[in-house]
């Protein structure tokens, strides 16, 4: 799996939130999705890539997921945590605690998570 452009990303996320559609249904998901072209471009690339799979339904193109987005979460932010701090969690909340990204009310709630055992 390789790791994906800023735009394919993008475009990855409006696709799992539809779960199938047209790349116009997929371009009404995004904020400043750019031209048509583009996105067409964009859905063949991801095409090629194995992210998704296209159908010919009539005369318009359908595309679904083929990866799931949790399997690309664990995937690369486990690199992020890996390339940039240190392959330590702690480092990467205390990053976000420093950057005042996260209040102590949502810290307070993820160490009741973890109590909890709880994944959401």
């Amino acid at each position: 799996m390789t790791k994906l452009t800023a735009q394919e990303e993008q475009l990855m996320i409006a696709i799992w939130k539809i779960g199938e559609g047209h790349v116009k249904a997929f371009m009404e998901q995004m904020d400043n999705p750019g031209p048509y072209t583009t996105m067409a471009s964009t859905v063949k690339n991801l095409e090629k890539k194995g992210y998704i799979t296209g159908r010919l339904f009539g005369n318009t193109y359908v595309y679904k997921p083929a990866i799931p987005e949790t399997e690309y979460k664990k995937k690369f932010m486990g690199n992020v945590v890996k390339d940039y701090f240190s392959n330590s969690y702690k480092e990467l909340v205390n990053f976000f605690v420093d950057q005042k990204k996260l209040s102590a009310r949502e810290l307070k709630e993820i160490v009741k998570m973890i109590e909890k055992g709880s994944k959401k």
